[in-house]
């Protein structure tokens, strides 16, 4: 099966392109938020030029006892310093008013009065002049030396504004956009050195090591750093390190899994014909044969029963449940029959569950769990030898509107604290000395395969397992 490549990100693609027009992206967006403030000064800086040539003009014409008289020329001169087509100068109730010559004025203007100086207006004033400002005349009106008692008034046209403004936006524009771009390069080789250039290093080991995680070579070796990346690099070394280990002890432990798996098959085989012989020996007349032959034949039935049980435990934790319609009834009374309950002849069966229970259940892994269940449970009572007054196995059934609960009970000696430490760890967990533990591991797997989760519980009589189902898997 061919390995699909994966290509790491360029120098330029990839977070360090994003980080790169993040950077710019914000810079130009805090251009954006203060440019109105920036272009309302600006424009009130304009006008108030403009405004200072009227107030030199007001002057002029104090300054001037007629000033009806004065030349064409000096008045031309001055409204053309402001740009403007008339200046008119109020005080003390009268008008004064220069106008170029030959200069139709017009009839409608628009007023701004440099006396209001609120954000709001001057920001107003700004788009304004940028929408609606290429063909309108302003009507610039202002005091002198802040008298309210002298306001001059300039009348100019307001294209000459909009092209500054225009100009100005334009160069703030691209000051900033330069601005931008160096920080921006700046900012790049900084965090490149510090977090990107890490981060592609951690990136192109995790492909690697995933790519070949069985190579020790691959493993993460970590910086000395003290920050984030060192922690990221330390715990990436500590968990490729780990899965290293188990997975080699996983490979050795398949492969062992595989050997005695076959050692295993021709070990049962070859216990099952000693089983043979062992029973035609048992028929031998010999009163020392007779004697021997009942430990030769329990002691093979004994092997004959752990290499099965080996056996059932790779078979039955690879094979998934098939559910089908099943007789929970039905399947306990079976399950009892195979574990040598019914018709025992001191121990008492009961089985608590309605005639009525359907469930949806693999019927063999199913019936594997309590198989498991009532076998412990019968040995358990036979090994009292007749201790325990009327022994019994019983199952008890509840539910509620989520779960079912099945109750594996009996009244017999209970578990030893030794047995209930490791109780469902395979190989450890046997109650009887020469067991394999693993009649309990099976259950709890294939109970947590249909869904539900097998528990030991704890009283001062007998021993007790509740199954516990979800109620979804009942039909009726």
């Amino acid at each position: 099966m061919a390995t699909q490549t994966r290509a790491m990100p360029g120098p330029f693609s990839g977070l360090s392109v994003k980080i790169i027009a993040t950077i710019i992206v914000v810079i130009l967006a805090v251009e954006v938020v203060i440019y109105l403030p920036s272009a309302a000064n600006f424009r009130q800086s304009w006008l108030n030029d403009r405004l200072r040539v009227g107030t030199v003009a007001a002057h002029v014409l104090d300054a001037v006892p007629d000033a009806m008289n004065l030349p064409r020329t000096l008045t031309d001169r001055l409204l053309n310093s402001a740009g403007a087509l008339a200046i008119v100068y109020r005080r003390e109730g009268q008008s004064q008013l220069l106008a170029l010559d030959n200069v139709e004025l017009p009839r409608e203007a628009v007023t701004v009065d440099m006396r209001q100086r609120d954000p709001a207006t001057l920001i107003m004033g700004v788009l304004d002049t940028l929408l609606f400002g290429s063909n309108r005349t302003l009507r610039i009106v202002g005091e002198e030396n802040g008298q309210p008692d002298r306001v001059i008034e300039v009348l100019m046209p307001e294209a000459p504004l909009r092209a500054d403004l225009l100009v100005y936006s334009r160069n703030l524009f691209f000051l900033s956009l330069i601005l931008a771009i160096i920080t921006s390069a700046v900012l790049y080789v900084f965090v490149s050195r510090i977090l990107i250039a890490p981060i592609r290093r951690l990136t192109a080991n995790m492909v690697d090591f995933s790519e070949a995680p069985e190579n020790p070579g691959l493993i993460m070796a970590p910086s000395d750093r003290q920050d984030e990346i060192g922690v990221m690099e330390r715990g990436l070394a500590t968990m490729e390190t780990d899965l290293y280990s188990m997975l080699r002890q996983r490979r050795h432990l398949a492969d062992l899994g595989l050997a005695v798996a076959k050692i295993n098959h021709d070990l049962r085989n070859t216990l099952t014909s000693a089983q043979l012989l062992s029973d035609q020996v048992a028929n031998v007349d010999d009163p020392k044969v007779q004697r021997l032959a009942p430990r030769l034949v329990q002691s093979i039935d004994k092997a004959i029963g752990f290499a099965q049980s080996v056996l059932d435990y790779g078979r039955q934790s690879a094979t998934p449940p098939r559910p089908v319609p099943v007789d929970l009834h039905l399947l306990l009374d079976e399950a009892a029959f195979d574990a040598g309950l019914v018709g025992h002849p001191s121990i008492r069966w009961r089985n608590g569950v309605p005639d009525a229970v359907s469930i949806s259940a693999d019927p063999d892994q199913f019936a594997r769990i309590f198989d498991n269940l009532f076998k412990n449970a019968r040995e358990a009572l036979e090994a009292a030898n007749g201790k325990i007054e009327e022994p019994y196995v019983e199952v008890v059934f509840d539910e509620t509107p989520d779960w079912l609960v099945l109750t594996v009970s009996d009244n017999g000696p209970g578990l030893p604290p030794r047995a209930r430490e490791n109780l469902f760890v395979a190989f450890e967990g046997s109650a009887k000395a020469g067991g394999t533990g693993l009649g309990l591991a099976i259950a709890r797997e294939l109970t947590e395969a249909h869904g539900g989760r097998l528990n030991y519980v704890d009283q001062p009589l007998g021993t007790r397992f509740d199954v516990t189902l979800p109620h979804a898997i009942r039909i009726a």
